[in-house]
């Protein structure tokens, strides 16, 4: 969490505060603390449609993830150089990393407050979020040159609608999101959503909505993608939730949500918004990277130091990997071929290369103070709906 964040004995009054902001479209009822640990059934499959006008049209309706197999790049990143990039937020710099040597090769002074670094929709520019210091400072994704800082307000995460349109800020500090252009960053819509830490996103595969988490409250918001307004309004069930991480799972109906405070995942029918069930994992369950054959879905749990693999057949905890020592997995992506794991250790100025198969540590290394959402690029995919690598 960045210094700005609201202590945990405040978000009860967050919460309530945001609920009184607006009615809610779908509320169910508050469940108790630690909700207990059940199988959700599945929801029923996903009924192919019309996608948002402009959008490219999914591969494989039954897989939202069938464009990032192993090692498919598409032509516009194949000779991009293969580096990691990682934000280090208390540092103000950015540290790059070979991954073929695990080094640190060049750290670079950005803005303020670096907390995620981007890939644009046309997977020609990264972007890094310089979130307290008002701008984003582009890098070419082709020779990781770093450009002139643009000037965006409050830039805490950054996405993109599916047709390429826009791009999304989540302007958490004011609470809202702000559609831009996606180039040039200037502001084409301002929506208020009276909810405390709007922070991450996912998108539905046809790209007509997308649901977004509100850290401080507790709340999920569906969004209408064209029109540009909350459609829906849930609170999460327990004493204090505090949802991070949101990916939709490849049969396009079940979301996953990370609740840090709750430590799991809230398993939910995008297309319902109806009450979620609740699957536990560790101790400040935070990022979520679905592998690279839509198998499973690593958990990043940074107050236990665990990565939890969950089935998304089975919607089970298949496996928990441990990292040795003391240690803070939080954000980052997979290789481009699926074999490793890159996480930033949040409280521990540290990034750990994991292999994927077993969790075996394969590198840990030392960055600049309180690294955050890292960016492994190249990615495969046909284009990016933003945060640190989402493509489809």
């Amino acid at each position: 969490m960045t210094p700005r964040r609201a202590p945990l004995a405040a978000l009860s009054v967050l919460a309530m505060l945001c609920a009184a902001c607006q009615p809610s479209a779908a509320a169910p009822a508050a469940g108790p603390a630690r909700p207990s640990a059940s199988t959700p059934a599945a929801p029923p499959p996903a009924q192919p449609g019309p996608v948002l006008p402009g959008m490219p049209p999914p591969l494989d309706p039954h897989d939202v993830y069938a464009a990032d197999r192993p090692g498919q790049l598409s032509p516009q990143v194949r000779h991009d150089r293969q580096l990691v990039y990682v934000p280090n937020f208390a540092g103000n710099t950015v540290s790059i990393i070979d991954p073929r040597t695990y080094r640190v090769i060049r750290t670079v002074p950005v803005g303020h407050g670096p907390q995620h670094v981007v890939p644009s929709w046309d997977l020609r520019t990264l972007w890094v979020n310089n979130d307290i210091g008002h701008s984003l400072t582009p890098i070419d994704a082709r020779t990781g040159t770093f450009g002139r800082a643009v000037p965006v307000d409050d830039p805490y995460n950054l996405y993109f609608t599916p047709d390429g349109r826009y791009a999304i800020v989540m302007a958490e500090a004011h609470r809202n999101i702000v559609f831009r252009d996606p180039h040039t960053m200037a502001v084409a819509r301002v929506l208020p959503v009276n909810c405390g830490g709007v922070n991450h996103a996912d998108f539905s595969p046809d790209g007509r909505y997308f649901i977004v988490t509100c850290e401080f409250s507790g709340d999920l918001l569906k969004i209408d993608t064209a029109a540009q307004r909350i459609i829906a309004r849930m609170h999460l069930p327990g004493e204090h939730p505090m949802p991070q991480d949101i990916k939709i799972a490849p049969d396009g109906r079940t979301w996953y949500v990370a609740d840090m405070e709750t430590s799991g995942v809230w398993l939910l029918d995008g297309d319902r918004f109806t009450t979620p069930a609740f699957l536990p994992t560790g101790d400040g369950a935070h990022g979520l990277y679905p592998s690279r054959d839509s198998r499973h879905l690593y958990v990043t749990n940074r107050g236990a130091g665990t990565i939890s693999v969950i089935s998304f057949a089975t919607r089970t905890v298949e496996h928990t990997w441990r990292i040795p020592g003391h240690a803070s997995p939080d954000m980052g992506g997979l290789s481009a071929d699926g074999t490793v794991l890159w996480l930033s250790g949040r409280y521990h100025h540290e990034v750990y290369a994991i292999r994927a198969t077993d969790g075996h540590l394969l590198a840990r290394i030392r960055v600049g103070a309180e690294p955050h959402g890292l960016c492994v690029w190249p990615q495969p995919g046909r284009y990016s709906l933003g945060h640190t690598g989402i493509l489809r």
